[in-house]
């Protein structure tokens, strides 16, 4: 199967592009996130290629006046993963690494032109491989990169401009996690996995902190880093620390967390990160969970939908609302050093049992 990309030396195994290995779950994504300063206004996207599957979707979704406002499509791959359109959503490749245009065509009332720019060279995080017994759970490599963020976003006629200073967080990920129709062969013997995912993009001043932590239903950590790096940083100027972890408190009756403190010892000094949540975004809203509009499903040749969540109606405990991003007040203290102020975004999903928290089956609520 010969697609345009055999072109370009880019191939990685004797095989044609339109091929990524033997696995079913081999998925290539982009995804990215914006804010006002204020947090007025928050926003994400997401476009995924499915090779092996022959599907392609993308998600843009905005949250205004409680109302998360969404936009789904899906369509057939047809073996062309370099084509970035799914329907009215787009991703334009201004410079590889650096910049980045999201166009969303007028679709149901809703429509956008967003810029993305790197404020430093990406993250490349450590690989994420896991399983469950002997079943691969996940099997990837991702690159995070902070940046700034212009245009414009329109809902049912109100066009509002994105603010000066506007920022966001882009990563790309590919490898293999569970896509498409759930596995219906159930673990054996069987049993509810644990999943806990914290991960942090944040803005302070001219610099940029990153930290994620995965661990397993008993707090084992599997995979975890804090990195920073200042505007303009190049791959060799970015800073590790692998030793980093995060508290957290959740909220009452519920798996969102209230606040966090991640604490980051690096060679000269120690970082304390205070996190404090304002405004909640679902990750459903972009295909992560979603009930009807899970990433690689297949929903024919090209189908479009809109879907607005009303955040306040929602169960906070139902499985496809546990995967959440909130827009996060930070404070950043270190010994010596005045108190600095910034904001960003912190992902979480724990879903299943996590022993360290008290938690249970998914579902249970925290104590």
């Amino acid at each position: 199967m010969i697609t345009a990309p055999d072109e370009y030396p880019i191939h990685q195994i004797p095989e044609p592009i339109a091929f990524s290995g033997t696995d079913r779950n081999f998925y290539d994504r982009y995804f990215f996130n914006g804010f006002n300063p204020d947090g007025s206004e928050f926003f994400a996207v997401a476009l995924g290629v499915y090779p092996h599957l022959n599907i392609a979707d993308a998600h843009f979704s905005v949250v205004r006046n409680g109302i998360q406002h969404c936009i789904h499509a899906s369509r057939f791959l047809g073996a062309s993963r370099m084509d970035l359109n799914v329907g009215p959503i787009s991703i334009r490749i201004v410079e590889p690494l650096q910049r980045l245009r999201v166009i969303l065509t007028p679709a149901d009332g809703v429509a956008a032109d967003v810029l993305f720019e790197g404020r430093a060279f990406p993250i490349h995080e450590p690989r994420f491989t896991h399983r469950f017994g002997t079943r691969t759970f996940m099997d990837l490599t991702r690159m995070t990169q902070n940046v700034r963020v212009s245009g414009w976003i329109e809902v049912d006629g109100v066009q509002r401009d994105l603010s000066p200073g506007a920022l966001g967080t882009r990563d790309r990920s590919w490898g293999v996690r569970g896509i498409g129709a759930p596995d219906l062969q159930p673990l054996a013997p069987p049993s509810v996995p644990g999943i806990f995912w914290i991960w942090t993009p944040l803005h302070v001043g001219r610099t940029n902190y990153f930290f994620h932590v995965m661990a397993q239903a008993n707090g084992e950590v599997w995979n975890t880093r804090a990195a920073l790096c200042t505007d303009g940083a190049g791959a060799a100027d970015i800073v590790s620390s692998h030793g980093a972890r995060i508290d957290v408190v959740l909220k009452s009756g519920l798996r969102h967390c209230a606040s966090g403190i991640i604490h980051v010892p690096l060679r000269d000094r120690a970082i304390e990160i205070h996190l404090k949540p304002r405004a909640r975004f679902q990750m459903q809203g972009v295909g992560y969970g979603h009930p009807k509009w899970a990433h690689g499903l297949n929903h024919g040749e090209l189908r479009v939908a809109r879907e607005d969540l009303v955040l306040d109606e929602l169960d906070p405990l139902a499985p496809e609302n546990l995967h959440v991003q909130n827009f996060v007040e930070v404070l950043l203290r270190q010994s010596g050093r005045a108190d600095e102020f910034g904001v960003g975004s912190f992902e979480q999903a724990i879903v299943g049992p996590y022993q360290p928290l008290g938690l249970g089956p998914t579902g249970a609520a925290a104590p």
